[in-house]
């Protein structure tokens, strides 16, 4: 029992602690005394352990050693941990001459089918001992520690709020009293394996005490969608501690440090990367890992498991531990859950880090097979059985994976890194079919029997489980991967969210330091001629112009250089980094070219500047020139020289946007569109934390605060989709596609015939196929009007995404729709490429940057709070892009227009709004009737009065672009033209 007076202080919350390990987890509770402190061990329970667990290695160990066994295994005990350390102890155990072999842990087994594993297992002593004064050279102590057969396993430092201090109280007294060197309990690798701070709410905890530089990390659940933890309330109604799941077992899981959870991270969760770092898992990869291979032992293999966890939470490790647990998980029954794991990414060059961490993590040698090389290897590594491979997604789509067989009989656990649209599409599909292949059947099957397997296949299969983990699902990725809650909506299996990341500075906020700025252009005309050109082609090259003109880049590499200098240079004692993200290429050279320039006319020899784009470029003396020439080495070092000190600033054209994991990176200046998923995931180069990293900054010449802010939205908290997406829609896109008159079902079914035929197809029956497709191909090219040709060709690549994306989620049973699909690959092939002139290149000849300034436009925190999120939508827009032909226009005019706009343009996002408005209105069956009954000079007036308002509300949060619609009578004249035209053509066709 407790004092009244003790109640409120941190004696209480250590106590209780204890209390609760002894009743509810099988601890003992050891005396002080019983700690060893030069040997940091409970001696009398090592031993005791060794005696009950392995009776006959001790008797073996008296008998070589009469009078002396027990010094003599303890010698070897502490020579074994000061040598390789703890861990390595209590997996490894012992060996004593002559051929003594002790454990010092036994692990939890697969399976309950060998009795004396379990046993083994059951004898292990887990114990506590509160106020351990562990120092011998003075009387520090620490509050309480976890032992595992008599080895330290944890320490804990307690604190209480109700006498003003807490976690951050104990994270300091560690770092200031409690010193490792000397000491055997806190010695790294030697000691504990971990020590937490804490109070009744929070924890916190570290591998490593290195005094003022201990770095601890969070080990909290999250609370409401944020950092912190819940609370707490038993069954019954009594009301616990937050921190209760580290000592008791609740509903959301078993305890932190009960047996099973606390040997399974020890056994299979903590390792020693190459870089001497010793990795315990977070809370959320540990509970993720645990329940994913929980609801796997239980519903077996043929699951979807969507895993929604922040950029910076620690994937590449929650990924290893996913991979190595599956291929060692049992059912009850002793049977294996998963025969092989197979980590794919669709990055065109394997993840280092990923393959590094795989390594780490295993225990076996041998057992990861990374493909580096050709899809043969892939093919091998499948065929062999080899336990975990690590490859793209793109070598299942090659020849060599099509004729792989028998692997219909094997389980498969697919882990998908990054899961996105690529491994939801056809990438996705080549996947299932090469770890779905059987053995060639004799059985007689009809052709409709051979389409509704195709069709099957590509649809769940039940010999793969699916994990997919991203930090931002799509709508796509979410119906895929989902699983279906209470709302019959998808949602993810695991959330860490990017609020609760931030919350708990695993990840700092980007958005925090944001600055808008805008640029003003003034262009002249400088020859003669007025050239026509094609519309939106010339207003994109006149921009690009304009944008990449000498002068308009010094100006930005001005703003760029001295902001680094004034505010970014000294973060990290001088180690910060930027990043300059470009829109193209050419781009990525001309800010190359203007920052060499900058720093020789500044004289800034302390700077020193990266470029990465693919392929060649022109160097404007008749060659070509690449980011290896201009850098000065092999593309695959960028990385290390970047990380280096001789560079500070990298400018990227696409490349190293996403998967860039470079904690010293502080700023960023962003000069491309960014919007949805991309500015998520480029934004995001910045939020690796780094010791001394508590900055960030970006200044984007693109995109205003709000654009970003409802890129973020979606993914801030939990990732959620307003409803599924209506799969009758795959029977609207058929009906549009046979409704332009194209293609023919007989010939469609002819096809069928050939493609489907029971006794296989041949290369014979290539011609026939062909000349069944050039029907439909020149029917096609009998449409005079290119406008249908082009929104026919739309819907025919939308009807095959469609398509796949639900034969992947659900049975169809409509051999029908597959007939159309391997039709419409075919015809979508065939169908000749739309030949698009090209217009003069706008030159230094024709134009001149008469006049050019850049001005901050907003500057402040664009940070998200509780709450701010935004649902996805599901997937329902399969229209063709309703352009028929584009206005051609003169050079003067699309200079005028450039001008009088100061560089504004209606963008691709603009134009959907209003086309969205515009269908709002035509919704209404009065204005339908209006438009089919009236002259166009008559009609439009009521057109233009109802769409009017309905753009305004639009763009209701974006000032800017509403200004234009108010204000610029042109402007507003020529959306209304092209909407009216729309509008009539919808009426007329609908006729």
């Amino acid at each position: 029992m407790i004092s009244q007076s003790s109640l409120h202080r941190e004696i209480a919350v250590q106590e209780h602690f204890v209390q609760n390990l002894v009743a509810h987890q099988g601890y003992r509770e050891r005396q002080p005394e019983h700690h060893d402190k030069p040997l940091a061990l409970d001696v009398e329970l090592v031993c005791e352990f060794l005696k009950t667990s392995q009776p006959d290695a001790w008797s073996a160990l008296e008998a070589q050693y009469p009078g002396s066994a027990q010094r003599t295994v303890i010698d070897q005990l502490a020579k074994m941990l000061k040598r390789v350390g703890t861990l390595e102890v209590l997996r490894q155990g012992i060996k004593l001459v002559p051929n003594i072999k002790f454990q010092l842990c036994a692990f939890k087994p697969a399976s309950a089918i060998n009795p004396d594993l379990v046993r083994l297992y059951d004898a292990n002593i887990l114990s506590v001992i509160q106020e351990v004064e562990y120092s011998t050279r003075n009387g520090n102590r620490v509050d309480t520690v976890l032992y595992v057969n008599g080895i330290p396993v944890a320490t804990f430092e307690f604190k209480n709020t109700l006498t003003g201090s807490n976690y951050k109280t104990a994270e300091k007294q560690y770092r200031n009293d409690r010193p490792p060197a000397g000491e055997a309990l806190l010695t790294f690798k030697r000691g504990a394996l971990v020590h937490f701070a804490l109070d009744q709410d929070y924890v916190s905890m570290a591998t490593r005490l290195a005094n003022g530089k201990t770095f601890f990390l969070p080990f909290n659940r999250g609370r409401d969608g944020g950092g912190g933890n819940p609370d707490v309330v038993l069954a019954g109604g009594t009301d616990e501690f937050r921190i209760a799941y580290l000592y008791r077992d609740l509903p959301s899981g078993k305890a932190i440090f009960s047996r099973e959870v606390l040997l399974d991270i020890i056994g299979r969760f903590i390792h020693l990367n190459e870089d001497r770092v010793m990795i315990f898992p977070r809370f959320q990869q540990l509970d993720a890992v645990r329940k994913l291979m929980a609801h796997a032992r239980d519903h077996g293999c043929g699951q979807n498991y969507l895993i929604q966890h922040s950029a910076g939470s620690g994937k590449s490790n929650t990924i290893g531990w996913t991979a190595h647990q599956a291929i060692k998980l049992h059912t009850e029954a002793d049977q294996s859950v998963f025969d092989t794991a197979i980590i794919l990414t669709d990055r065109r060059v394997l993840d280092r880090q990923l393959q590094k961490t795989l390594t780490e993590l295993e225990q076996t040698p041998g057992v990861v097979r990374a493909i580096d090389g050709t899809s043969r290897q892939l093919k091998d590594a499948l065929e062999a059985g080899a336990k975990i491979i690590v490859s793209t997604i793109q070598k299942f789509s090659t020849e060599h994976l099509t004729a792989i067989s028998a692997q219909a009989h094997r389980n498969f656990a697919v882990i998908m890194d990054e899961a996105h649209s690529s491994q939801s599409g056809k990438a996705a599909e080549a996947v299932s079919k090469a770890l779905t292949a059987k053995e060639v059947e004799d059985a007689e099957r009809s052709a409709e029997d051979i389409v509704l397997a195709f069709q099957n296949e590509r649809g769940p299969q039940p010999n793969i489980s699916y994990f997919a983990f991203t930090a931002t699902p799509r709508n796509v990725t979410l119906e895929r991967f989902g699983h279906p809650g209470p709302d019959g909506k998808p949602h993810p299996f695991h959330l860490y969210s990017m609020r609760q990341a931030i919350e708990e500075g695993f990840i700092l906020d980007v958005l925090k330091n944001y600055s808008t700025y805008k640029a003003y252009y003034e262009l002249e005309k400088t020859i003669e001629d007025d050239p026509r050109f094609e519309g939106s082609k010339a207003q994109r090259k006149v921009a690009k112009f304009a944008h990449l003109h000498d002068d308009a880049i010094d100006h930005k590499v001005e703003v760029m250089v001295e902001h680094f200098r004034r505010h970014v240079m000294q973060e990290l004692g001088g180690e910060a980094k930027a990043m300059v993200v470009t829109a193209s290429r050419d781009a990525a050279l001309k800010y190359f070219r203007g920052m060499e320039r900058y720093l020789v006319s500044t004289g800034y020899s302390d700077l020193g500047v990266l470029v990465a784009f693919s392929g060649a470029l022109p160097d404007g003396a008749g060659g070509e020139i690449t980011e290896p020439e201009l850098n000065g080495f092999a593309e695959t070092e960028l990385p290390k020289k970047f990380d280096g000190s001789d560079y500070h600033l990298l400018i990227v054209a696409e490349k190293y946007q996403t998967g860039f994991d470079q904690p010293k990176l502080c700023a960023m200046y962003v000069d491309r569109k960014l919007a949805g998923l991309q500015a998520v995931q480029t934004l995001s180069r910045l939020n690796r934390t780094k010791r001394g990293k508590e900055n960030t900054f970006i200044l984007d010449f693109q995109n205003s605060i709000e654009d970003i802010q409802e890129a973020f939205k979606p993914f801030f908290e939990t990732t959620t989709l307003e409803e599924r997406s209506d799969p009758n829609q795959i029977y609207e896109l058929e009906q549009n596609i046979i409704g332009y008159g194209f293609i023919d079902r007989a010939e469609i079914d002819r096809f069928s015939e050939i493609y489907f035929n029971p006794e296989g197809v041949t290369t014979a029956d290539r011609p026939s196929l062909e000349a069944i497709v050039r029907n439909a191909v020149a029917r096609w090219e009998a449409e005079d009007d290119e406008g249908r040709r082009e929104e026919f060709r739309q819907l025919l690549k939308s009807y095959q995404r469609f398509y796949v994306f639900l034969a992947q989620i659900m049975t169809l049973g409509d051999s029908w729709l597959e007939k159309l699909y391997v039709y419409a690959t075919w015809l979508d092939r065939k169908l000749p490429d739309r030949e698009q002139p090209e217009d003069p290149e706008i030159t230094d000849e024709m134009l001149r940057l008469a006049a050019f300034k850049v001005e901050q436009k907003a500057e402040g925190s664009a940070s998200l709070h509780a709450g701010e999120t935004t649902e996805l939508k599901p997937i329902s827009e399969f229209a063709a892009k309703p352009f028929t032909e584009k206005e051609a226009k003169t050079l003067q005019e699309i200079i005028d227009a450039f001008n009088e706009r100061h560089g504004t343009r209606f963008s691709e996002v603009d134009y959907l709004r209003f086309f969205a408005a515009s269908e709002k209105v035509m919704e209404d069956p009065n204005m339908q009737a209006t438009l089919k009954n009236n002259p166009p000079d008559v009609s439009r007036g009521t057109f233009e009065k109802a769409v009017y308002p309905e753009i305004i509300q639009a763009f209701q949060r974006d000032r800017e672009m509403s200004n234009i619609i108010l204000t610029d009578g042109e402007a507003r004249a020529k959306v209304f033209d092209l909407l009216f035209s729309m509008a009539l053509r919808q009426v007329k066709e609908s006729a």
